[in-house]
C-alpha cells in the first residue's frame, strides 16, 4: 500500500470558519462517513469500520479557528446563498469550501487509518480505536447486499488505500479524473495516477451507493455472550474485593465517623425491630368507628381468618422494610416506599381467592401485601397514600384483582353494598351480599380502555350517606361526586348519575395517579347555532392523595351524543377547583348543514368572551360565544371576568 506523503502534498484548501465546517459535516454527514468507510482497510472487520468511519467524520472540525472580526460577522448576519451558490466546479454534486475541506480531513485520516504499523513508528491517532462513538454489547454493520455488491467489496479489499479512495471519490462524489487526482495530491497520495489507474472500471460506480456500503443503516446482532458473561462474572468479583479493601483501608480509627452518629446499616435498632414485632401491630376495636371524633382508616378493626397468624405478620413486615428480590413492589403518585416510623395498624389478614393478602396502615400509607397460598416462588407489596383521608374517602380498599374482576374490603360503617353500572343510570343498583369480614364477592372492573360498554362503580350506603367509588387500579378506590367547587356532592341522584353516564369512559385517563376524588361538573348549558338544540359543557376534576398535579378536562356534550368529547385538558391547574372555582374552554364544531363554528363557554363568572386567530375574530357578551370559522382553525380563546380579570381558556 502506498503511504500518504506529507512532504510533497499541494497545498490544502483554505480552512473554513469552524461553524461552516460544521454545517458542512451536519448537512452531509452520510456521504462523508460512507467515503470513510469504503476508504478504510477492510481487514479492521465491518463493526470497527463503521465506528471509525463515524468517529473520523465527527473529528473533521479545523481545530483552534472561530469567527471573528467584523467579516465574519456580517457574514453571519448576511442572509444565505442558495443552494446552487453553494454547489459548483466540475462535479455535479461539487459542494463548497466548507465540505471540500471536511471531505480532505476525511479522506486524509482514512488514508492514514491504513497505513501499515512499523516498529520505527508510532500509530497515529486515527489507527486507534475511536472513543466517540461506543457501542457496547452489540456488533453493527451495514445491510447485506447482492452477488454484484459482494464481489465489488471482495474486489475493493484487493486495492490499497489510494485505489479505493479514488474509486470513492469517482463514484460517490462524481467528480473527473483530474479533480480526482488533485484531491488525492492534496491528501498525501505519493503517486494519484497509479490509484487512479487502479480504482476499475467506472460501469460499476451505481454499486457504490447500494445500503452494502451505507455504515448509517445498521444491522446489530449481539457479542460473544458466554466470554461478555465470564467477563462480566471477573469484573464483578473483582469490583467486589476492590470494594471490600476500601471498606477496610476507609474504617476511623477514633472521632466521629462519614456518617456522625448513625449505627453501621443491619445493625439493631429498637424502633425498626419494635415495627417487626407482630406483637407490637396496632389493633382497634370493632366498635371504634361508632365513637371516635374522626372516621378513617385508623378507626378500622383488623379482619380476616388470618390476624392472628404471627408467622404471616411477620413475614408480612419484614417485607414492608426489607423487600427482596423476589418482591413485585408498587406505589401510587406521591407515595414514599419506605419502612414503617413505628408499628403499623393491622386492618386486615386473610385468604382471598389463590393468595393470602394482609393489609397494614400506617398513618400515611395502606401497604397491601400478597403472598400466593401455596409456594414461595414471589410476593407483592403496594403502597398508596392515604392521609387525610375521612368517612368519605376511607369507604373501601382493594383486596384482589383476578382475571378481570375485584374484590374489595369495605369500611366497617357500610350497611349496604351494590354495583351500578355508569353507563346505565336508569337501572337499579344490583346488591352485593358481603362477607362475614365486609369482603364482597368478585365483581368485573371497570372497563380499563378501548371499547367501554361498562363502567362498573360502588355504591356503599352507611353513616347516613350513600357514596359511588370505582376502581383506577389502585388501592383505593376513587369516590365520584358531582357539584360545582366547594359543594360538592356524592353523585347518587338521576341528574348527577346521568352526567356520570357520558364522561365515565373518560375515566381511564387518571388512572394510576394516586387519584382521591373525581367531581364531575356541569358548568354551562348552550344553545346551539342553526337551532341545532341545546349543547352540554362539563368539567372534571381529578384531586389526588398528594395534593398535586391534579388533573382537569373540560368536556363538550352535543345533543343526542351518547358520549361527552374531551375538549381541553390540563394538569396541575387550579381551573374547576376550590382554589380556581371556574373553567373556560371552546371547540370547533360543525352543523348538519356542513358550517363550522367556534363554540365557547365559561362558567358564570365569565362577563363577556373573545376569540381570535385562525380566521376568527370576534366576541360576545355573557359566558358562551358562537363564531362561524374556516374548517380546521386553529382559535385562541379568552374571556373577562365580572371583576374586570382577564383570564384564558383551560389548556
Amino acid at each position: 500500500m502506498t503511504a500518504p506523503d506529507t512532504a510533497t502534498r499541494p497545498p490544502s484548501p483554505a480552512t473554513p470558519d469552524v461553524e461552516q465546517a460544521e454545517a458542512a459535516i451536519v448537512e452531509h454527514y452520510p456521504r462523508l462517513v460512507r467515503l470513510a468507510y469504503l476508504v478504510l482497510p477492510p481487514s479492521l472487520g465491518r463493526h470497527r469500520r463503521v465506528l471509525t468511519a463515524h468517529s473520523l467524520a465527527q473529528r473533521a472540525l479545523p481545530r483552534g479557528r472561530r469567527s471573528g472580526g467584523k467579516a465574519a460577522a456580517g457574514a453571519r448576519r448576511g442572509v444565505p446563498g442558495q443552494r446552487g451558490d453553494r454547489r459548483g466546479g466540475a462535479g455535479r454534486d461539487t459542494p463548497g469550501a466548507g465540505y471540500a475541506y471536511v471531505r480532505l480531513q476525511v479522506l486524509r485520516s482514512a488514508l492514514e487509518a491504513g497505513v501499515p504499523l512499523t516498529f520505527r513508528a508510532l500509530p497515529g491517532r486515527y489507527r486507534l480505536p475511536a472513543l466517540l462513538p461506543r457501542v457496547w454489547g452489540l456488533r453493527l454493520f451495514p445491510r447485506s447486499g447482492g452477488a454484484e455488491e459482494l464481489a465489488l467489496d471482495q474486489w475493493l479489499a484487493t486495492l490499497d488505500g489510494p485505489g479505493r479512495a479514488a474509486c470513492a471519490l469517482r463514484a460517490l462524489e462524481r467528480l473527473p479524473e483530474s479533480e480526482v487526482l488533485r484531491v488525492l495530491a492534496a491528501a498525501g497520495v505519493a503517486d494519484p495516477a497509479a490509484a487512479v489507474a487502479e480504482s476499475g472500471d467506472p460501469a460499476h460506480d451505481p454499486l457504490f451507493t447500494s445500503p452494502e456500503f451505507d455504515p448509517c443503516v445498521l444491522q446489530a446482532r449481539p457479542t460473544d455472550l458466554l466470554r461478555r458473561r465470564r467477563l462480566g462474572r471477573a469484573a464483578l468479583a473483582a469490583g467486589a474485593a476492590l470494594a471490600v479493601c476500601g471498606a477496610l483501608l476507609a474504617l476511623p480509627g477514633g472521632g466521629w465517623g462519614e456518617d456522625g452518629a448513625a449505627a453501621p446499616p443491619y445493625a439493631r435498632n429498637a424502633a425498626v425491630e419494635r415495627a417487626l414485632d407482630p406483637a407490637e401491630l396496632v389493633r382497634v376495636a370493632p366498635t371504634l368507628w361508632r365513637t371516635s371524633s374522626r372516621t378513617g382508616f385508623s378507626t378500622w378493626p383488623a379482619r380476616g381468618d388470618r390476624i392472628d397468624d404471627t408467622e404471616l405478620l411477620r413475614r408480612a413486615l419484614a417485607v414492608w422494610v426489607r423487600p427482596g428480590k423476589s418482591v413485585v413492589a408498587s406505589a401510587t403518585p406521591g407515595t414514599p416506599p419506605g419502612p414503617p416510623m413505628g408499628p403499623p395498624q393491622l386492618l386486615f389478614a386473610g385468604t382471598v381467592d389463590q393468595a393470602v393478602v394482609v393489609l397494614l396502615y400506617d398513618g400515611l400509607r395502606v401497604v397491601r401485601y400478597a403472598e400466593p397460598r401455596t409456594g414461595t416462588s414471589v410476593a407483592a407489596l403496594d403502597f398508596a397514600r392515604t392521609d387525610g383521608a375521612s368517612a368519605e374517602t376511607a369507604t373501601a380498599l382493594v383486596l384482589s384483582r383476578v382475571d378481570g374482576n375485584v374484590r374489595y374490603l369495605t369500611a366497617p360503617w357500610a350497611a349496604g353494598v351494590g354495583l351500578r353500572d355508569l353507563l346505565k343510570p336508569g337501572e337499579a343498583t344490583v346488591p352485593l351480599k358481603l362477607g362475614p369480614d365486609g369482603v364482597t364477592p368478585p365483581v368485573p372492573s371497570p372497563a380499563p380502555a378501548g371499547n367501554c360498554t361498562s363502567w362498573n362503580a360502588l355504591s356503599l350506603t352507611g353513616d347516613g350517606a350513600t357514596r359511588l367509588v370505582t376502581d383506577l387500579g389502585e388501592l383505593t378506590p376513587a369516590r365520584l361526586t358531582s357539584g360545582a367547587p366547594g359543594a360538592e356532592r356524592d353523585a347518587a341522584e338521576g341528574g348527577e348519575l346521568g352526567d356520570w353516564s357520558r364522561i365515565a369512559c373518560l375515566l381511564p385517563s387518571v388512572r394510576s395517579a394516586g387519584v382521591r376524588t373525581v367531581n364531575a361538573w356541569t358548568y354551562a348549558k348552550q344553545q346551539l347555532p342553526e337551532g341545532e338544540g341545546t349543547a352540554t359543557w362539563l368539567c372534571t376534576r381529578a384531586e389526588t392523595w398528594a395534593g398535586v398535579q391534579d388533573r382537569v378536562q373540560a368536556q363538550f356534550l352535543a345533543p343526542g351524543a351518547p358520549l361527552a368529547a374531551q375538549v381541553a385538558k390540563a394538569e396541575g391547574s387550579p381551573a374547576c377547583g376550590p382554589r380556581e372555582p371556574r373553567v373556560l374552554a371552546g371547540v370547533l364544531w360543525k352543523s348538519k348543514a356542513g358550517q363550522w363554528y367556534t363554540l365557547g363557554a365559561g362558567s358564570t363568572q365569565f362577563a363577556s368572551l373573545s376569540a381570535s386567530g385562525g380566521g376568527v375574530n370576534g366576541s360576545a357578551v355573557g359566558n358562551r360565544l358562537a363564531l362561524k370559522a374556516p374548517a380546521g382553525a386553529q382559535v385562541e380563546l379568552s374571556g373577562k371576568l365580572t371583576d374586570g380579570t382577564k383570564a384564558r381558556s383551560l389548556g
